[in-house]
Protein backbone atom coordinates (compact mmCIF):
# COMPACT_ATOMS: atom_id res chain seq x y z
CA UNK A 1 0.00 0.00 0.00
CA UNK A 2 1.40 3.27 -0.80
CA UNK A 3 2.22 5.50 2.16
CA UNK A 4 1.98 9.10 0.12
CA UNK A 5 -0.98 10.41 0.61
CA UNK A 6 -0.92 13.45 -1.20
CA UNK A 7 -3.63 14.43 -3.66
CA UNK A 8 -1.07 14.42 -7.15
CA UNK A 9 -2.64 16.12 -9.80
CA UNK A 10 -3.86 19.71 -8.73
CA UNK A 11 -7.09 19.78 -8.33
CA UNK A 12 -9.79 22.67 -8.67
CA UNK A 13 -10.33 24.68 -5.87
CA UNK A 14 -14.12 23.74 -5.41
CA UNK A 15 -13.18 20.00 -4.85
CA UNK A 16 -10.97 20.69 -2.05
CA UNK A 17 -13.64 23.24 -0.43
CA UNK A 18 -16.68 21.20 -0.91
CA UNK A 19 -14.46 18.12 0.14
CA UNK A 20 -13.53 19.90 3.61
CA UNK A 21 -16.64 21.14 3.94
CA UNK A 22 -18.12 17.92 3.70
CA UNK A 23 -15.88 15.99 6.32
CA UNK A 24 -16.57 18.62 8.92
CA UNK A 25 -19.86 18.15 8.33
CA UNK A 26 -19.67 14.17 8.14
CA UNK A 27 -17.10 14.17 11.72
CA UNK A 28 -19.39 16.45 12.97
CA UNK A 29 -23.17 14.91 12.29
CA UNK A 30 -22.86 11.72 10.24
CA UNK A 31 -24.68 13.21 6.88
CA UNK A 32 -23.72 15.02 3.62
CA UNK A 33 -24.45 18.68 3.56
CA UNK A 34 -27.61 19.92 1.98
CA UNK A 35 -25.98 21.38 -1.28
CA UNK A 36 -25.60 18.84 -3.89
CA UNK A 37 -21.87 18.86 -5.28
CA UNK A 38 -20.87 21.82 -7.44
CA UNK A 39 -17.58 21.18 -8.52
CA UNK A 40 -15.90 19.84 -12.07
CA UNK A 41 -14.09 16.88 -13.18
CA UNK A 42 -10.69 16.58 -13.41
CA UNK A 43 -9.71 14.14 -16.19
CA UNK A 44 -7.26 11.61 -14.29
CA UNK A 45 -7.93 12.39 -10.73
CA UNK A 46 -9.60 10.24 -8.55
CA UNK A 47 -11.31 12.28 -5.62
CA UNK A 48 -14.16 14.42 -7.67
CA UNK A 49 -15.81 10.98 -8.88
CA UNK A 50 -14.86 9.86 -5.51
CA UNK A 51 -16.67 12.57 -3.49
CA UNK A 52 -19.96 12.27 -5.84
CA UNK A 53 -19.56 8.44 -5.43
CA UNK A 54 -19.53 9.42 -1.63
CA UNK A 55 -22.91 11.86 -1.50
CA UNK A 56 -25.08 9.39 -3.65
CA UNK A 57 -24.67 6.33 -1.18
CA UNK A 58 -25.13 8.85 1.93
CA UNK A 59 -28.28 10.11 -0.16
CA UNK A 60 -29.24 6.38 -1.11
CA UNK A 61 -29.07 7.07 -4.81
CA UNK A 62 -26.92 4.49 -7.14
CA UNK A 63 -22.75 5.06 -6.89
CA UNK A 64 -22.03 2.97 -9.70
CA UNK A 65 -21.02 5.51 -12.40
CA UNK A 66 -18.83 7.85 -10.63
CA UNK A 67 -17.40 4.90 -8.28
CA UNK A 68 -16.20 3.38 -11.42
CA UNK A 69 -14.99 6.82 -12.75
CA UNK A 70 -12.88 7.13 -9.57
CA UNK A 71 -11.62 3.35 -9.15
CA UNK A 72 -10.41 3.22 -12.73
CA UNK A 73 -8.03 6.13 -11.63
CA UNK A 74 -7.29 5.04 -8.59
CA UNK A 75 -8.73 2.01 -6.68
CA UNK A 76 -6.71 2.20 -3.68
CA UNK A 77 -7.14 5.69 -2.71
CA UNK A 78 -10.63 5.77 -3.66
CA UNK A 79 -11.58 2.70 -1.54
CA UNK A 80 -9.26 4.21 1.56
CA UNK A 81 -11.63 7.83 0.94
CA UNK A 82 -14.99 5.90 1.15
CA UNK A 83 -14.11 3.34 3.81
CA UNK A 84 -12.55 6.24 6.07
CA UNK A 85 -15.37 9.06 5.39
CA UNK A 86 -18.29 6.16 5.85
CA UNK A 87 -16.67 5.37 9.04
CA UNK A 88 -16.04 8.90 10.57
CA UNK A 89 -19.87 9.58 9.57
CA UNK A 90 -20.76 6.63 11.92
CA UNK A 91 -22.49 4.79 8.95
CA UNK A 92 -19.43 2.06 7.83
CA UNK A 93 -22.10 -0.30 7.31
CA UNK A 94 -22.49 0.51 4.21
CA UNK A 95 -18.96 -0.26 2.70
CA UNK A 96 -18.77 -3.21 0.05
CA UNK A 97 -16.88 -6.12 1.55
CA UNK A 98 -14.37 -5.54 -1.55
CA UNK A 99 -13.80 -2.25 -0.80
CA UNK A 100 -11.97 -2.65 2.85
CA UNK A 101 -9.42 -5.41 1.49
CA UNK A 102 -8.59 -2.77 -1.29
CA UNK A 103 -7.78 0.22 0.81
CA UNK A 104 -5.90 -1.79 3.12
CA UNK A 105 -3.51 -3.69 0.98
CA UNK A 106 -1.35 -5.84 2.19
CA UNK A 107 0.48 -5.46 5.85
CA UNK A 108 4.39 -6.50 6.17
CA UNK A 109 6.61 -7.51 8.53
CA UNK A 110 9.86 -6.12 6.69
CA UNK A 111 7.68 -2.60 5.73
CA UNK A 112 6.61 -0.06 8.34
CA UNK A 113 2.31 0.12 8.45
CA UNK A 114 1.25 3.49 6.65
CA UNK A 115 -1.05 5.62 8.14
CA UNK A 116 -4.15 4.37 5.91
CA UNK A 117 -4.28 1.29 7.38
CA UNK A 118 -3.82 2.03 10.65
CA UNK A 119 -6.47 4.58 10.69
CA UNK A 120 -8.68 1.39 8.77
CA UNK A 121 -7.38 -0.68 11.76
CA UNK A 122 -8.38 2.14 14.28
CA UNK A 123 -11.95 2.45 13.14
CA UNK A 124 -12.03 -1.67 12.55
CA UNK A 125 -11.09 -2.23 15.98
CA UNK A 126 -13.66 0.32 17.42
CA UNK A 127 -16.62 -1.07 15.32
CA UNK A 128 -16.86 0.85 12.39
CA UNK A 129 -17.43 -1.60 9.91
CA UNK A 130 -19.52 -4.14 12.71
CA UNK A 131 -18.04 -7.52 13.55
CA UNK A 132 -16.91 -8.13 9.89
CA UNK A 133 -14.60 -5.29 9.69
CA UNK A 134 -12.65 -6.36 12.95
CA UNK A 135 -12.73 -10.14 12.02
CA UNK A 136 -11.06 -8.43 8.98
CA UNK A 137 -8.26 -7.10 10.87
CA UNK A 138 -7.97 -9.83 12.64
CA UNK A 139 -6.85 -12.28 10.10
CA UNK A 140 -4.92 -9.66 8.34
CA UNK A 141 -2.19 -10.04 11.70
CA UNK A 142 -2.91 -13.89 12.13
CA UNK A 143 -1.59 -14.29 8.62
CA UNK A 144 1.75 -12.90 9.55
CA UNK A 145 2.13 -14.32 13.05
CA UNK A 146 3.58 -11.70 14.57
CA UNK A 147 4.28 -12.87 17.96
CA UNK A 148 7.20 -15.62 16.48
CA UNK A 149 9.22 -12.77 15.52
CA UNK A 150 9.14 -10.78 18.67
CA UNK A 151 10.78 -12.06 21.97
CA UNK A 152 8.01 -13.29 24.42
CA UNK A 153 9.41 -11.41 27.37
CA UNK A 154 8.83 -8.21 25.00
CA UNK A 155 4.92 -8.62 25.31
CA UNK A 156 4.73 -9.65 28.76
CA UNK A 157 6.54 -6.31 29.54
CA UNK A 158 4.50 -4.14 27.06
CA UNK A 159 1.15 -5.98 28.84
CA UNK A 160 2.40 -5.44 32.71
CA UNK A 161 5.39 -3.46 32.61
CA UNK A 162 7.75 -2.27 35.88
CA UNK A 163 7.32 -5.94 37.80
CA UNK A 164 8.91 -6.36 40.93
CA UNK A 165 12.00 -8.51 40.76
CA UNK A 166 11.65 -9.73 44.33
CA UNK A 167 8.09 -10.62 45.72
CA UNK A 168 8.05 -11.05 49.46
CA UNK A 169 5.25 -13.32 50.52
CA UNK A 170 3.20 -13.36 53.79
CA UNK A 171 5.09 -16.43 55.62
CA UNK A 172 8.60 -14.39 54.92
CA UNK A 173 7.90 -10.64 56.19
CA UNK A 174 10.01 -10.88 59.13
CA UNK A 175 12.91 -12.73 57.20
CA UNK A 176 12.69 -10.12 53.73
CA UNK A 177 15.92 -11.06 52.81
CA UNK A 178 14.91 -15.18 52.28
CA UNK A 179 12.65 -13.94 49.93
CA UNK A 180 16.03 -13.28 47.29
CA UNK A 181 17.34 -17.10 47.29
CA UNK A 182 16.37 -18.24 43.72
CA UNK A 183 14.71 -21.54 45.35
CA UNK A 184 12.33 -19.57 47.13
CA UNK A 185 11.81 -16.37 45.08
CA UNK A 186 10.91 -18.21 42.14
CA UNK A 187 7.63 -19.47 42.76
CA UNK A 188 6.24 -16.53 44.32
CA UNK A 189 7.53 -14.34 41.76
CA UNK A 190 5.54 -16.47 38.97
CA UNK A 191 2.15 -16.39 40.82
CA UNK A 192 2.54 -13.03 41.41
CA UNK A 193 3.28 -12.21 37.72
CA UNK A 194 0.18 -14.64 36.38
CA UNK A 195 -1.77 -12.95 39.08
CA UNK A 196 -0.82 -9.56 37.20
CA UNK A 197 -0.92 -10.91 33.99
CA UNK A 198 -4.40 -12.21 34.45
CA UNK A 199 -5.73 -8.79 35.62
CA UNK A 200 -4.49 -6.91 33.00
CA UNK A 201 -6.29 -9.44 30.38
CA UNK A 202 -9.49 -9.30 32.57
CA UNK A 203 -9.06 -5.20 32.43
CA UNK A 204 -8.80 -5.39 28.66
CA UNK A 205 -11.52 -7.96 27.75
CA UNK A 206 -14.29 -6.33 30.19
CA UNK A 207 -17.12 -4.92 27.93
CA UNK A 208 -17.03 -1.55 30.96
CA UNK A 209 -13.58 -0.95 29.60
CA UNK A 210 -14.31 -0.78 26.07
CA UNK A 211 -17.58 1.49 26.66
CA UNK A 212 -15.86 3.77 28.76
CA UNK A 213 -12.29 3.94 27.00
CA UNK A 214 -13.18 5.82 24.17
CA UNK A 215 -14.50 9.25 25.51
CA UNK A 216 -15.84 9.95 21.67
CA UNK A 217 -15.92 6.80 19.61
CA UNK A 218 -15.12 6.46 16.23
CA UNK A 219 -19.08 5.49 15.01
CA UNK A 220 -20.06 9.30 16.27
CA UNK A 221 -23.57 8.10 17.76
CA UNK A 222 -22.67 10.55 20.19
CA UNK A 223 -22.71 13.15 16.94
CA UNK A 224 -19.09 14.53 18.92
CA UNK A 225 -16.61 16.76 16.56
CA UNK A 226 -14.00 14.72 15.02
CA UNK A 227 -11.94 17.57 17.22
CA UNK A 228 -12.52 15.69 20.33
CA UNK A 229 -11.74 12.28 19.89
CA UNK A 230 -8.71 10.46 21.60
CA UNK A 231 -7.25 9.40 18.21
CA UNK A 232 -8.10 11.34 15.04
CA UNK A 233 -5.94 9.68 12.85
CA UNK A 234 -8.81 8.33 10.19
CA UNK A 235 -10.02 11.84 9.81
CA UNK A 236 -6.23 13.12 9.61
CA UNK A 237 -5.39 10.65 6.52
CA UNK A 238 -8.60 11.55 5.09
CA UNK A 239 -7.80 15.65 5.43
CA UNK A 240 -4.17 14.55 3.25
CA UNK A 241 -6.16 12.39 1.16
CA UNK A 242 -7.82 15.86 -0.18
CA UNK A 243 -5.33 17.98 -0.12
CA UNK A 244 -5.58 19.58 3.36
CA UNK A 245 -3.79 17.87 5.71
CA UNK A 246 0.07 18.65 6.15
CA UNK A 247 3.04 16.28 5.72
CA UNK A 248 2.74 12.23 7.26
CA UNK A 249 4.06 11.78 10.53
CA UNK A 250 6.44 8.87 11.33
CA UNK A 251 5.17 5.48 10.66
CA UNK A 252 6.15 2.52 13.06
CA UNK A 253 6.27 -1.45 12.29
CA UNK A 254 3.60 -3.89 13.16
CA UNK A 255 5.04 -4.97 15.84
CA UNK A 256 5.96 -1.41 17.56
CA UNK A 257 1.90 -0.86 16.97
CA UNK A 258 0.81 -4.40 18.52
CA UNK A 259 2.95 -3.76 21.81
CA UNK A 260 2.19 0.49 22.40
CA UNK A 261 -1.55 -1.02 22.08
CA UNK A 262 -1.17 -3.63 25.07
CA UNK A 263 0.37 -1.17 27.10
CA UNK A 264 -1.69 0.19 30.01
CA UNK A 265 -3.37 3.32 29.05
CA UNK A 266 -4.20 2.25 25.64
CA UNK A 267 -7.09 2.47 23.40
CA UNK A 268 -8.78 -0.82 25.04
CA UNK A 269 -10.67 -1.41 21.40
CA UNK A 270 -7.04 -1.72 20.24
CA UNK A 271 -5.62 -3.30 23.14
CA UNK A 272 -8.17 -6.38 22.38
CA UNK A 273 -6.95 -7.16 19.00
CA UNK A 274 -2.95 -6.56 20.13
CA UNK A 275 -4.58 -9.50 23.08
CA UNK A 276 -5.64 -11.57 20.34
CA UNK A 277 -1.98 -11.54 18.26
CA UNK A 278 -0.37 -12.25 21.50
CA UNK A 279 -2.39 -14.63 23.01
CA UNK A 280 -0.16 -17.63 21.66
CA UNK A 281 2.54 -15.84 23.51
CA UNK A 282 0.32 -15.58 26.97
CA UNK A 283 -0.59 -19.09 26.90
CA UNK A 284 3.03 -20.33 26.86
CA UNK A 285 4.60 -17.68 29.64
CA UNK A 286 1.26 -18.47 31.84
CA UNK A 287 2.14 -22.17 31.01
CA UNK A 288 5.74 -21.67 32.39
CA UNK A 289 4.40 -19.30 35.22
CA UNK A 290 2.25 -21.95 36.59
CA UNK A 291 4.20 -24.01 36.61
CA UNK A 292 7.54 -22.81 38.39
CA UNK A 293 4.46 -21.58 40.71
CA UNK A 294 4.07 -25.09 40.96
CA UNK A 295 7.80 -25.59 42.43
CA UNK A 296 8.28 -27.67 45.77
CA UNK A 297 10.36 -25.23 48.63
CA UNK A 298 13.93 -27.50 49.40
CA UNK A 299 13.77 -29.46 52.43
CA UNK A 300 17.02 -28.05 53.69
CA UNK A 301 18.38 -24.57 52.63
CA UNK A 302 21.03 -22.09 53.30
CA UNK A 303 20.52 -18.75 54.84
CA UNK A 304 22.07 -15.69 55.39
CA UNK A 305 21.25 -14.92 59.41
CA UNK A 306 23.42 -11.79 60.99
CA UNK A 307 26.26 -12.50 58.22
CA UNK A 308 26.68 -16.04 58.35
CA UNK A 309 25.67 -18.79 56.39
CA UNK A 310 23.29 -21.38 58.50
CA UNK A 311 22.10 -24.45 57.25
CA UNK A 312 18.10 -25.23 58.26
CA UNK A 313 16.60 -28.60 58.10
CA UNK A 314 12.97 -29.27 59.21
CA UNK A 315 13.73 -30.40 62.63
CA UNK A 316 15.87 -27.02 62.68
CA UNK A 317 18.86 -25.30 62.35
CA UNK A 318 21.98 -27.84 61.27
CA UNK A 319 24.49 -27.82 64.79
CA UNK A 320 27.28 -28.09 62.92
CA UNK A 321 26.84 -24.80 60.52
CA UNK A 322 25.43 -23.20 63.89
CA UNK A 323 28.21 -23.94 65.91
CA UNK A 324 30.54 -22.34 63.36
CA UNK A 325 28.67 -18.96 63.44
CA UNK A 326 28.92 -18.91 67.19
CA UNK A 327 32.95 -19.73 66.90
CA UNK A 328 32.86 -16.66 64.25
CA UNK A 329 31.16 -14.53 66.57
CA UNK A 330 33.23 -15.27 69.16
CA UNK A 331 36.29 -14.91 67.57
CA UNK A 332 35.17 -11.41 65.64
CA UNK A 333 33.80 -10.10 68.88
CA UNK A 334 36.55 -10.75 71.73
CA UNK A 335 39.20 -7.95 70.87
CA UNK A 336 42.30 -9.96 71.43
CA UNK A 337 44.51 -7.75 74.08
CA UNK A 338 48.10 -8.73 75.19
CA UNK A 339 49.44 -8.52 78.94
CA UNK A 340 48.51 -5.17 80.61
CA UNK A 341 52.63 -4.36 80.81
CA UNK A 342 51.64 -0.58 82.00
CA UNK A 343 49.43 -1.37 84.77
CA UNK A 344 52.30 -3.95 85.66
CA UNK A 345 55.18 -1.12 85.19
CA UNK A 346 52.89 1.31 87.41
CA UNK A 347 52.34 -1.51 90.49
CA UNK A 348 55.53 -2.18 90.12
CA UNK A 349 57.28 1.47 90.58
CA UNK A 350 54.64 2.55 92.96
CA UNK A 351 55.17 -0.48 95.33
CA UNK A 352 59.01 0.78 94.84
CA UNK A 353 57.76 4.21 95.45
CA UNK A 354 56.50 2.79 99.25
CA UNK A 355 59.57 1.23 100.47
CA UNK A 356 62.18 4.40 99.51
CA UNK A 357 59.25 6.00 101.37
CA UNK A 358 60.01 4.29 104.85
CA UNK A 359 63.78 4.87 104.48
CA UNK A 360 63.92 7.99 102.86
CA UNK A 361 61.17 10.54 102.23
CA UNK A 362 57.26 10.26 102.94
CA UNK A 363 56.58 12.22 99.78
CA UNK A 364 56.96 9.80 97.84
CA UNK A 365 54.93 7.48 99.10
CA UNK A 366 51.94 9.80 97.63
CA UNK A 367 53.61 9.18 94.20
CA UNK A 368 53.75 5.21 94.83
CA UNK A 369 50.43 5.48 95.86
CA UNK A 370 49.19 7.26 92.90
CA UNK A 371 51.07 4.91 90.71
CA UNK A 372 48.80 1.70 91.85
CA UNK A 373 46.19 3.85 91.54
CA UNK A 374 46.06 4.11 88.05
CA UNK A 375 47.16 0.90 87.42
CA UNK A 376 44.48 -0.30 89.30
CA UNK A 377 42.21 2.15 87.03
CA UNK A 378 43.55 0.43 84.18
CA UNK A 379 43.06 -2.77 85.07
CA UNK A 380 39.46 -1.92 85.92
CA UNK A 381 38.73 -0.31 82.27
CA UNK A 382 40.40 -3.55 80.78
CA UNK A 383 37.58 -5.88 83.00
CA UNK A 384 34.98 -3.48 81.78
CA UNK A 385 35.66 -4.15 78.05
CA UNK A 386 36.38 -7.51 78.23
CA UNK A 387 32.51 -8.09 80.23
CA UNK A 388 31.31 -5.53 77.12
CA UNK A 389 32.90 -8.25 74.43
CA UNK A 390 31.61 -11.05 76.47
CA UNK A 391 27.84 -9.29 76.82
CA UNK A 392 28.27 -8.37 72.93
CA UNK A 393 28.93 -11.96 71.90
CA UNK A 394 26.64 -13.57 73.74
CA UNK A 395 23.74 -11.24 72.48
CA UNK A 396 24.98 -12.09 69.13
CA UNK A 397 25.02 -15.64 69.76
CA UNK A 398 21.60 -15.74 71.64
CA UNK A 399 20.29 -13.78 68.59
CA UNK A 400 21.76 -16.01 65.62
CA UNK A 401 19.94 -18.66 67.37
CA UNK A 402 16.60 -17.07 67.63
CA UNK A 403 16.72 -15.72 64.04
CA UNK A 404 17.35 -19.72 63.30
CA UNK A 405 14.65 -20.86 64.74
CA UNK A 406 12.43 -18.34 63.40
CA UNK A 407 13.73 -18.84 60.46
CA UNK A 408 12.62 -22.73 60.45
CA UNK A 409 9.23 -21.81 61.36
CA UNK A 410 8.91 -19.03 58.52
CA UNK A 411 10.07 -21.77 56.02
CA UNK A 412 7.55 -24.19 57.19
CA UNK A 413 4.72 -21.38 57.16
CA UNK A 414 6.07 -20.87 52.90
CA UNK A 415 5.94 -24.67 52.45
CA UNK A 416 2.00 -24.22 53.35
CA UNK A 417 1.28 -21.70 51.97
CA UNK A 418 3.01 -22.86 48.58
CA UNK A 419 0.09 -25.29 48.00
CA UNK A 420 -2.72 -21.75 48.45
CA UNK A 421 0.19 -19.91 45.87
CA UNK A 422 -0.24 -23.25 43.02
CA UNK A 423 -4.05 -24.02 43.61
CA UNK A 424 -4.24 -19.69 42.87
CA UNK A 425 -1.81 -19.54 40.20
CA UNK A 426 -3.98 -22.73 38.64
CA UNK A 427 -6.77 -20.58 38.80
CA UNK A 428 -5.21 -17.42 37.40
CA UNK A 429 -4.23 -19.40 34.65
CA UNK A 430 -7.49 -21.07 33.64
CA UNK A 431 -8.82 -17.81 33.63
CA UNK A 432 -6.26 -16.22 31.45
CA UNK A 433 -6.47 -18.64 28.65
CA UNK A 434 -10.32 -18.29 29.06
CA UNK A 435 -10.29 -14.53 28.79
CA UNK A 436 -7.95 -14.78 25.78
CA UNK A 437 -10.05 -17.46 24.03
CA UNK A 438 -12.79 -14.62 24.65
CA UNK A 439 -10.94 -12.44 22.44
CA UNK A 440 -11.79 -9.02 21.24
CA UNK A 441 -14.98 -10.15 19.65
CA UNK A 442 -16.30 -10.48 22.93
CA UNK A 443 -15.04 -7.11 23.50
Amino acid sequence: MSTDLTVGPQAAPEVHRYAEALLAHLAAKGSAPPAPPSFRDVPGYWLPPAVEALVAILSGEDPLEPLSRAAGRDQQQTALFLCLALAVSGQGSRIHASWLGTAFGELSLDRPVTHGQRSLWLAAARGAYGPAGKIFVLRKLDALAVQEHTEPQQWVQAIAPGEPSVVVPPSLADFPEMAEIPELAKPAVAAARLARLRGRCAEITSPRQTEQGTPAPLDNSSSSPASAWAENEPLAVLRSLIGQGGPAGPMASLSTYLLDDLRPGADPHLAAIALHVAAPILRGVAEELEADSRLEPPETLTVPLLGHRILLRPEGPDQTSLSAAEESIRTEGMVPRGRPWAAMVLIVAGVACLIAAVLANHLIAAAGVAMIGLAGWQLWQRRRLAEADARYVHGQVNELKELAEGAVWALHAYARESDARAKQAATDATELTRLIRRGPRAA
